[in-house]
């Protein structure tokens, strides 16, 4: 099934703007939300094709999320893309792990981005 709709989660409202504006202008339609809990109201209202996770945030980190994402059989279909500035190799390793399908390090890369999502869907 192609990707279409898309949760940002980032606790920045610069890295939400800058890939709400970069995926609207693609074609996607985008939600935001600033942490997990915001995340996960938004995921219960509408369910999306793919989840942007940032990692370090307040509450729940993006690691945890998406660890809890993944064990719940309601939202374990839905593929997470990690996209930090954590840059490290054991960083990339563990998200993979918590059940992501991918991972960015910020500055996103629109094309790198694209790529990774067309992959996915």
């Amino acid at each position: 099934m192609p990707i279409q709709k898309i949760l940002v989660v980032d606790d920045s409202k610069t890295e939400l703007m800058f890939l709400s504006e970069l995926l609207a202008k693609n074609g996607f339609a985008v939600q935001t939300a600033e942490n997990a809990d915001d995340a996960m109201r938004r995921l219960e209202a509408s369910k999306p094709d793919l989840i942007l996770m940032d990692v370090v945030m307040p509450g729940q980190n993006g690691f945890q999320f998406t660890r809890a994402l993944a064990r719940n059989p309601l939202f374990a279909q839905v593929p997470v893309i990690l996209c930090t500035s954590k840059d490290q190799e054991t960083d990339r390793v563990w998200g993979m792990r918590q059940g992501a399908r991918d991972y960015i390090v910020k500055p996103v890369q629109e094309a790198e981005l694209l790529a990774k999502i067309r992959a996915l869907g």
